[in-house]
């Protein structure tokens, strides 16, 4: 090769050859920048020596110096792959997910997309040799849990004479399905009296059932059962209850009628959640809220609110945090106002799966944090165990119902419903006994 052609190979170092010679032009340093690489890359340096003629009678010789700039490589003998198969709604980062690998992961928290049954695609970004790369790894959605029953071991009463439907007397979900399917074995003779045992099962859209047994009894009458429940004064309830940085309230609606909040404050209480009002097909106000939230606030007592709702839609809850807040009209409130969805009894009846109600506590959460205020799940001991998502418990503070004189349940919580026999006095009747312990809310 030529001096002049060899040259013409490098890509030349504009600091150095800003008197250089080639073909009798002078490099200038645009061309210099037009030829040089700038990519962050790995970097090689070459120095070379190359003659120059510039006249028969003399000779010259210049040092050449070549960046050489090659772009980072994908390993060759890369590793990375992931599960088959997950569950649908499943909360799987894409660190849970990978089951080998010889790479760093870029994003090992972000989530999968599990929100559909089939086949999925994802991107898996990855970094190695100083660059960052993609892959693409596919897995199926899959859904193989049961159906959950949300109120065996009762034996239901069917009055004579009635078309019977044993959809009215359990009550059943599924995770992803909104409409699993009921069958039983066995029959029932809506006219006669007697006692007839059934093998129900319920099945969902993959294919996954869970079954059971059931009486059903055909009476006249539905016998009305004894009150033997024992009542508990509130001071009894708080020494039992007592401890460090602990406090007690009630919570109250119209069952209580007329309520002194003095002679309240006077027994021990600290804190009150007031109903605000209920959802079945229309929204109502408590007929005692207004009054109940005026007389607390000037007793001095802390005070939340709660929602008795069969929301079924994420649209309905919002509209219904907004109206709880237009409602309040700017009063403050020092606790939170509890979402407080029981209507498991015949859950089936509202079309939508465990999933659905995880979301629509959640939409109702952030409108009512939205519009200034705090939010809390209120729930049994039962379906926080068995229904509401450890994501969405997570989110918001935990008012946990379980009327035993010492709860068990394991998962975390702010306030205890403890009784729901109490006796206090300022209010004539019954009413919920509460333990607040020292958790922010």
């Amino acid at each position: 090769m030529s001096d002049s052609g060899r040259f013409a190979a490098f890509v030349v170092s504009g600091a150095m050859l800003l008197s250089a010679v080639s073909c009798g032009k002078k490099v200038s340093e645009a061309d210099v920048a037009h030829t040089t690489e700038t990519t962050a890359a790995v970097t090689e340096t070459v120095t070379e020596t190359v003659s120059a003629e510039t006249s028969p009678a003399t000779s010259a010789s210049t040092t050449v110096t070549t960046v050489v700039t090659t772009a980072p490589q994908p390993p060759e003998n890369l590793v990375l792959s992931g599960k088959e198969s997950v569950g649908v709604y499943e909360e799987i980062t894409i660190s849970d997910f990978i089951t080998d690998k010889n790479v760093e992961l870029a994003e090992p928290e972000k989530l999968l997309d599990v929100a559909e049954i089939g086949e999925h695609e994802i991107a898996v970004k990855y970094r190695s040799g100083g660059g960052e790369f993609e892959k693409k790894l596919s897995y199926k959605v899959v859904d193989t849990t049961k159906p959950v029953l949300l109120n065996a071991g009762w034996s239901p009463v069917h009055i004579r004479g009635k078309a019977f439907d044993l959809n009215n007397y359990v009550g059943f979900a599924d995770n992803f399905d909104k409409n699993p399917v009921l069958t039983y074995t066995g029959t029932v003779d809506p006219n006669v009296n007697g006692d007839y045992p059934l093998k129900a099962t319920v099945t969902d859209s993959s294919g996954n059932s869970v079954s059971w047994d059931v009486t059903i009894t055909v009476a006249d009458y539905i016998p009305s059962a004894p009150d033997t429940n024992t009542r508990v004064p509130f001071s009894d309830f708080m020494a039992k209850n007592s401890g460090e940085n602990r406090c007690f309230g009630i919570d109250v609606s119209t069952w209580q009628g007329n309520v002194d909040f003095n002679a309240v404050k006077e027994a021990g209480a600290e804190f009150v959640f007031i109903r605000i009002g209920y959802y079945y097909d229309h929204v109502v106000m408590d007929d005692y809220f207004k009054a109940n939230l005026k007389n607390a606030k000037d007793a001095g007592l802390k005070v939340g609110l709660y929602f008795y709702t069969t929301d079924n839609t994420e649209e309905g809850a919002r509209e219904h945090a907004r109206w709880i807040t237009e409602q309040l009209g700017g009063t403050s409130l020092e606790l939170p106002i509890a979402f407080d969805w029981e209507e498991f009894g015949n859950f089936q009846q509202y079309g939508m799966s465990i999933h659905d109600l995880n979301q629509i506590y959640l939409a109702f959460a952030d409108e009512i944090e939205k519009q200034g205020y705090k939010s809390m799940l209120y729930s049994s001991k039962n379906f926080l165990n068995n229904f509401w998502s450890e994501s969405t418990k997570a989110a918001n503070p935990v008012w946990l119902a379980h009327f035993v004189d010492e709860t068990d349940y394991t998962g975390d919580y702010w306030i205890w419903q403890g009784s729901c026999f109490g006796r206090i006095p300022g209010i004539a009747g019954d009413v919920d006994m509460n333990v607040m312990y020292n958790k922010e809310a």
